[in-house]
């Protein structure tokens, strides 16, 4: 389904997205920030925040890390303010780049358990399949706060896969 150049370049694509978006947050003041802008998650920060919790979420499932600090029912709630989002944002960048760098295409095959405190039940999917909605999530989210963020008056980068640079 997907292979180790696949995760090395959507964990690039990644943390080239996230570095666009930690530059235009940190200008922001808290009030634009928090403000509900009719949003699933209602705010940029409450987005924000689900989406690093998703993320620390799935590489503790793909044995990275130990997962978010907070319980699922506090998923948009992870940090406080944007400062330490875009602190903890930094690190989990860093530990998707590490864990795409290391993978192997056995890494990729077979199944992958965990149990699901939403569900509260253990799931078993392949492995491929988990990790392509791990980097969909992102794609998703990201858009979401884009929008919001262009909705706000602010300008972002390109967002196209195909632009990215090839560092």
């Amino acid at each position: 389904m997907i292979t180790a150049e696949y995760c090395r370049m959507m964990a690039r694509y990644n943390r080239w997205q996230n570095n666009g978006i930690r530059d235009v947050v940190r200008t922001m003041g808290e009030d634009d920030l928090t403000k509900d802008r009719g949003a699933f998650f209602g705010s940029i920060f409450r987005t924000l925040n689900h989406l690093l919790w998703g993320d620390q979420l799935w590489l503790m499932r793909f044995g990275v890390g130990g997962g978010p600090a907070v319980d699922a029912d506090k998923h948009d709630q992870l940090t406080d303010n944007i400062a330490e989002w875009d602190r903890l944002r930094f690190i989990t960048d860093g530990q998707i780049m590490e864990w795409a760098g290391g993978l192997h295409a056995v890494d990729l095959a077979g199944d992958m358990e965990w149990r699901s405190a939403l569900f509260d039940k253990t799931l078993t999917q392949p492995i491929g399949l988990c990790v392509t909605h791990f980097f969909n999530h992102q794609t998703h989210h990201r858009g979401q706060v884009h929008a919001m963020l262009t909705a706000a008056g602010q300008v972002l980068p390109d967002t196209d896969l195909t632009l990215m640079p090839e560092s």
